[in-house]
C-alpha cells in the first residue's frame, strides 16, 4: 500500500474514537534505533517530549492520531547526536576572538592579529587556534613581533589545543611574568635568559587571571551562537569539559527560560571552590542540564611536548612533558571524589599520564559499584595499561585527533611508541563501549568529520589512503553507538536517551544520507537536515 493512500485513510478515520493522541506522528523513514538489536523502524510517535512508539507505519497509523505529521522522503534517522567531550562555552567565545585555525605560518597570524585589532579596537586581544606543526617553520614563534606592533597593548594568542600560548611583553607584564617566576606543572619559554613569550600548561593560568571577563551580553551572544552552529551538525547534547558555577548557573537559567534548548552534561572544573560546593550540595540534575562529574587536568598535549610520556619525546630528547596537577594530588582528589556521587573525568594524553590517572581510579574505586569513571583523550596508552580500562574506566576518545596529529605523531613518539597512540578498537575490545567527542572548538565541530575519522582513519583529502593505524578503526555501527547510546551511558543516561525507544526523550536527527550505507569518501559531506529536542523541530 502506498504512503499517499495511507494518508487518505488516516484522515477519513483520524476522529475514530480508540485512537490514542500524539504530538508527532513520523513516517517513511530508515530509523536507525541503536537499540540493544541495533533495529531499524520506518515510523515513529511522540507525545510529551518522548517516544511512545516505534515501529511501522500502518500499525502506528491504526493507533495514533497527531496534529504534527512529518514524511521523512525516506532518508535516515538516528538518535539525537552527542558529543561526550566539547567545550561549548570555548566555541561561543571564539565569535568574539581573533580566529587563527588554519594559519600557514607566523606572518598569517599576525596579519589575522592587526585585521582583527584595526576593525574592532578592542583593549585586550586574544586569539585562538594557532598550530606550529601546520607551518614550513615548526618551532615555537616569539613575542618580538608582537612587542613591535603592539607595544601598549596585551595579546594573547592560545596554541589550537589550549595547552600553550604566545604572548607579548604587555601581557606578561599585566600578569607578572619574569625570567626569574617559578615553574611548576608547565613551562616558561627563554632563550638566552629572555622571555619568549610561549607559555605551556601550568604558567598559562598567570595570564588568565588579568584578562578582562566578557560582557553578560557578550557570553549570552556566544552561547547562542555555539547552540546554532551544534544544532546546524545534529548536535542535541553536549559534554562541556570544564565549566565554573557561574557558566553552569548561566547555563541552566537560560534553559529553563527557554533560550538555550540544547542539552548540557557539565564537567565541573577542578577547583577548591568548585569541589567543596558540589561535593557538599550533590549533583545538579534537570531535564536539560547535568551536573554530576568532575574535570580534572593530568598533562598537557602531545602537539605542544606537554604530554607526560614514560621516556622521552623522539624529537626532543631528555623533554618528558610534564603533570599539570601533581601525582599526589590526583590521587587525593580521586579518593575525595570516589566517596561521592560524582564522576571523575580525568584529561590524560601520554603513556605516563594514563598509567597514573589508571592506578589512581583503581586504586580508590574498588569494589565500588558502576561509576563509570572516564579518561578523557587516552591518546597514548602502552598495552600493559590497558586492562586497567573496564565498565568502570571508560575511554572518552576524540577520533578527529588522530587524523589531525598523524602527520607529526611518529615525530614526537617515534615509530614503536606511536603504535601504541590513538588506539580506539583496542580500547573497545578491553571496555565494550567508547565515548565519541570532537574536543572542539580544539577540532570543528562536525560529529560526521568525527564518524569519517574514527571508521576511515584518514583526513577529509583521503590521506592515507590506507588509513592511519587503520587496525584501530571502528565499524560503523559502533561508531554510531559511540555517539548515541555509549555516551548517553558514559553520562548515567541511558535511561533517558542515546537511543530511539519507547519511553525515552524524543531527541533525533534526520540526516541527508544514510550514514551506515553511503560510500566511505561520502561519510564527511552528510548534513542533518532536520533536528528534533523533546519532539520539537530545532533547525
Amino acid at each position: 500500500m502506498k504512503y499517499p493512500l495511507l494518508l487518505l485513510l488516516l484522515g477519513l478515520i483520524s476522529c475514530g474514537p480508540d485512537k490514542e493522541k500524539a504530538d508527532l506522528l513520523l513516517y517513511n523513514a530508515r530509523i536507525y534505533t541503536v537499540d540493544d538489536a541495533f533495529s531499524t523502524a520506518s515510523s515513529l510517535a511522540v507525545r510529551d517530549g518522548k517516544f511512545v512508539a516505534v515501529g511501522d507505519w500502518e500499525e502506528l497509523s491504526a493507533r495514533f492520531e497527531a496534529d504534527s505529521l512529518v514524511d521523512a522522503g525516506g532518508r535516515t534517522l538516528v538518535p539525537g547526536l552527542i558529543d561526550a567531550h566539547c567545550h561549548f562555552f570555548g566555541l561561543g567565545a571564539k565569535t568574539f576572538q581573533v580566529d587563527l585555525t588554519g594559519t600557514g605560518s607566523f606572518e598569517e597570524v599576525l596579519q589575522r592579529v592587526t585585521r582583527f585589532y584595526e576593525t574592532h579596537k578592542p583593549d585586550f586581544i586574544f586569539g585562538t587556534g594557532w598550530d606550529q606543526n601546520d607551518w614550513e617553520q615548526k618551532d615555537f614563534p616569539n613575542k618580538e613581533e608582537l612587542d613591535r606592533l603592539f607595544p601598549q597593548l596585551a595579546v594573547v594568542l592560545e596554541r589550537i589545543d589550549g595547552h600553550a600560548m604566545l604572548v607579548n611583553q604587555k601581557a606578561l607584564d599585566l600578569a607578572g611574568i619574569r625570567p626569574d617566576t617559578p615553574v611548576e606543572g608547565g613551562e616558561i619559554g627563554k632563550e638566552n635568559g629572555r622571555l619568549t613569550g610561549i607559555l605551556i600548561d601550568k604558567p598559562m593560568e598567570h595570564i588568565w587571571a588579568v584578562m578582562p571577563p566578557p560582557t553578560p551580553e557578550n557570553t549570552v551572544k556566544a552561547l547562542k551562537a555555539a547552540e546554532k552552529t551544534c544544532l546546524d551538525y545534529g548536535l542535541t547534547t553536549v559534554n562541556d569539559a570544564g565549566l565554573g558555577l557561574a557558566d553552569i548557573a548561566l547555563v541552566d537559567s537560560l534553559q529553563k527560560a527557554g533560550e538555550l534548548r540544547i542539552r548540557m552534561y557539565a564537567m565541573v572544573s577542578n577547583t577548591p571552590e568548585n569541589l567543596d560546593h558540589f561535593l557538599e550540595q550533590g549533583p545538579l540534575k534537570t531535564d536539560r542540564l547535568n551536573v554530576r562529574s568532575f574535570k580534572v587536568y593530568a598533562d598537557g598535549a602531545l602537539g605542544s611536548r606537554g604530554a607526560a610520556l614514560k621516556a622521552p619525546y623522539t624529537d626532543l630528547p631528555g623533554h618528558f612533558g610534564a603533570m599539570v596537577t601533581p601525582v599526589s594530588a590526583i590521587e587525593s582528589t580521586a579518593a575525595r571524589i570516589a566517596n561521592s556521587g560524582f564522576q571523575m573525568n580525568t584529561h590524560a594524553i601520554g603513556d605516563s599520564a594514563n598509567a597514573v590517572v589508571l592506578r589512581a581510579y583503581r586504586k580508590v574505586l574498588g569494589n565500588k559499584p558502576d561509576r563509570r569513571w572516564k579518561i578523557e583523550h587516552a591518546q597514548v596508552v602502552s598495552p600493559e595499561d590497558i586492562p586497567l580500562f573496564g565498565e568502570d574506566i571508560i575511554p572518552s576518545i576524540q577520533p578527529t585527533h588522530a587524523t589531525s596529529d598523524m602527520y607529526w605523531a611518529e615525530d614526537r613518539l617515534g615509530k614503536d611508541r606511536v603504535q601504541h597512540a590513538y588506539s580506539y578498537q583496542s580500547l573497545l575490545e578491553q571496555v565494550g563501549a567508547v565515548a565519541l567527542g570532537t574536543d572542539f572548538p580544539v577540532e570543528g565541530v562536525s560529529p560526521f568529520h568525527t564518524f569519517y575519522a574514527a571508521v576511515a582513519r584518514k583526513d577529509l583529502q583521503g590521506y592515507p589512503e590506507g588509513g592511519f593505524r587503520a587496525g584501530e578503526a571502528l565499524n560503523r555501527e559502533d561508531a554510531l553507538r559511540g555517539m548515541t547510546r555509549w555516551a548517553a551511558w558514559s553520562n548515567f543516561e541511558e535511561g533517558e536517551k542515546g537511543s530511539i525507544e519507547v519511553g525515552k526523550l524524543a531527541d533525533f536527527v534526520i540526516l541527508s544520507d544514510d550514514i551506515l550505507r553511503v560510500p566511505e569518501r561520502a561519510i564527511p559531506g552528510i548534513t542533518a537536515e532536520a533536528v528534533y529536542i523533546a519532539g520539537e523541530k530545532v533547525r
